[in-house]
């Protein structure tokens, strides 16, 4: 198979070549013969409770900073809610929120997909090559029911956790 980079000479690719890529890069190789990246977990704050819902906002989810700086996310960064309680899953970005508050707040429209109490966990998403994975596993942070940090973990393989 011939593969054209505009900024290269044509690269062929034959059975032998790719017998010798690991695993991963056979899956996430282009049609140019580059790796490609996909989405990957980066962190996630672990079934923290909603402590307000505010309808009439312009939109968003509030948290408290203390969170936002223990799992690496950046205001304005998009990230996504999935409701333990109802099963439901928005999109949304952060907005940060008083430091050491514990506040979890739903704003706009985002509302309307949980009540003050439900737990959520909020999960943010980073893109990478496959082989970067392994120096950057996703990061957890788990929460008391006033969202107050308990433990930070990242996770080493299915469901198991190595605190940092």
């Amino acid at each position: 198979m011939k593969i054209r980079d505009p900024l290269r000479k044509p690269v062929f690719w034959d059975d032998s070549m790719i017998k010798k890529l690991p695993d991963y890069r056979i899956r996430n190789i282009n049609i140019r013969g580059k790796i490609m990246q996909a989405f990957y977990l980066k962190s996630k704050i672990h079934r923290a409770r909603v402590t307000e819902s505010q309808l009439n906002y312009v939109g968003s989810v509030t948290i408290d900073e203390d969170l936002m700086d223990a799992c690496g996310l950046i205001e304005y960064e998009k990230v996504q809610i999935a409701n333990v309680d109802n099963g439901t899953r928005i999109e949304t970005y952060v907005i940060a929120g008083e430091r050491g508050s514990g506040m979890i707040c739903l704003n706009g429209a985002a509302a309307r997909y949980a009540c003050v109490g439900d737990k959520v966990i909020i999960m943010s998403y980073c893109m990478m090559e496959p082989s970067e994975i392994k120096d950057n596993p996703p990061k957890v942070v788990f929460v008391d029911k006033q969202n107050h940090i308990t433990r930070i973990s990242h996770y080493e393989k299915h469901g198991e956790l190595m605190d940092i």
